[in-house]
């Protein structure tokens, strides 16, 4: 081989450039503990959903009061237990009638806005009649068939219970011979009277200037959105303000169970020994009261309201949280990077503060964020009750409370509460199921 061939080109020699020397390189930026957090929760579109619902109900919670044109607490007796979908009669001059079930007309324009009780002309209380003039119009609401046909059926129905009969005669009873008139028909039994009374007996018969009225439509609530209470006050408003308790006493529980709870658990398994054994055990004492009885006794000393609930969860809530955190504790402080800040001269305090709570971060918000609805839950069950907060201040345990005695009869006003119940606590459910599989360890795949 001649040497000529066994010259090496300078070409060969020239150095890399920096993008051919990274060609192969595969590098990811570098991402905090939140940050990774925070990268996996969005990858969860359940949980992202859930929080911008509970950010959509905090917003509303805090500004909407500010601009409602009702306040909590303002009664119109005239317009009580309004629903928000009224069943109104329409008339020739371009109004329409609403009929309450105490027998009342309350005038409403064609946008579903309420006027207010038409003007009460006569009430005729011996013949349950009663005489309204909306416009140029009179208008006659006759409750008597119902109410003389309701009148009968109790005797007859404590007729058979005195004599044991399973059917009765209907002669004599107004209201079944006219339901069975021209048939051969002689007896029925009570279950058959009750039906007739309920289903087919017009409870009032509603006329205009002597014509019967009998169509009728659905419209909306322009005036009350979600319709008023018994004592005439807006719903919705009032939905508004029992989500700020709501959400101020979630808020709390979680507060205490950050400043309480973690450090409380992180002191005990940090320590061990005695002082673990003193603490726990003081733990044990404090969870063996029911809350319910803590509530009790706090409102004999402070009063009924919303300071009584609060304290009651500061002295609770926060106890399961000591636990898991000192079971992580016990687990961490074993760890190598522990040992090395002991070397080091580090104290207790930044040992606890710097090293094993940032390392339990995980554990502690999704235990933070299944506190919340927990704690929601309490106040609306203890408000229910009537251990909650006083009148006229609203919460949603407070609406179910003041709505269960006409729940037949007005059933918007229990569903709307409820449904304000359901769908935050399902909501912080749902995003603390996303907050666990985004930062606890033992979830990531």
């Amino acid at each position: 081989m001649s040497e000529k061939n066994n010259v090496i080109s300078p070409e060969l020699w020239a150095p890399l450039e920096q993008e051919e020397k990274n060609a192969e390189k595969m590098e990811r930026p570098s991402l905090t503990f939140l940050q990774d957090g925070w990268r996996r929760l969005k990858s969860n579109k359940i949980a992202i959903l859930s929080l911008i619902v509970i950010a959509l109900i905090t917003i509303g919670a805090i500004f909407i009061p500010m601009f409602w044109k009702y306040d909590y607490k303002t009664q119109n007796l005239e317009l009580a237990n309004i629903p928000d979908v009224m069943k109104v009669y329409p008339l020739d001059n371009g109004k329409n009638i609403y009929v309450t079930p105490q027998y009342t007309v309350v005038v409403v324009d064609k946008k579903g806005n309420l006027e207010g009780l038409a003007e009460v002309k006569n009430k005729d209380v011996n013949g349950k009649k009663n005489f309204f003039t909306v416009g140029n119009s009179e208008i006659c609401v006759d409750y008597s068939g119902y109410s003389d046909a309701s009148k009968e059926y109790k005797k007859l129905e404590k007729k058979a219970a005195k004599k044991d009969l399973d059917t009765v005669a209907i002669k004599g009873i107004k209201y079944l011979e006219n339901y069975y008139a021209g048939s051969d028909v002689t007896e029925v039994t009570i279950e058959e009277a009750k039906s007739i009374l309920e289903n087919k007996i017009e409870r009032t018969v509603i006329t205009c200037d002597g014509e019967k009225l009998t169509k009728q439509e659905k419209i909306k609530n322009k005036t009350y959105l979600l319709g008023t209470d018994g004592l005439g006050r807006d719903l919705f408003i009032r939905i508004v303000y029992g989500a700020r308790i709501s959400l101020l006493v979630g808020l709390f529980a979680a507060f205490i169970n950050f400043v309480v709870g973690v450090f409380y658990g992180a002191i005990a398994g940090y320590c061990g020994g005695t002082v673990d054994n003193i603490m726990m055990r003081i733990i044990d004492v404090l969870d063996s009261i029911p809350m319910t009885l803590y509530v009790i006794l706090i409102m004999v000393v402070v009063g009924p309201g919303i300071s009584s609930i609060i304290i009651a969860l500061g002295l609770t809530f926060w106890v399961k949280m000591a636990r898991i955190v000192r079971g992580q504790v016990l687990t961490l402080k074993q760890q190598e990077f522990v040992k090395a800040a002991i070397v080091t001269g580090a104290d207790t305090k930044r040992i606890i503060v710097k090293h094993l709570i940032p390392n339990m971060m995980g554990p502690i918000m999704v235990n933070m964020a299944m506190q919340i609805p927990s704690a929601i839950f309490n106040e609306a069950f203890l408000s229910f009750v009537g251990l909650g907060i006083s009148a006229p201040m609203a919460s949603w345990g407070t609406l179910c409370n003041d709505a269960l005695a006409g729940i037949y009869v007005y059933p918007y006003q229990m569903v709307y509460p409820a449904i304000a119940i359901s769908v935050t606590i399902l909501t912080f459910n749902l995003l603390s199921d996303g907050l666990r599989d985004a930062f606890d360890p033992k979830q990531r795949k």
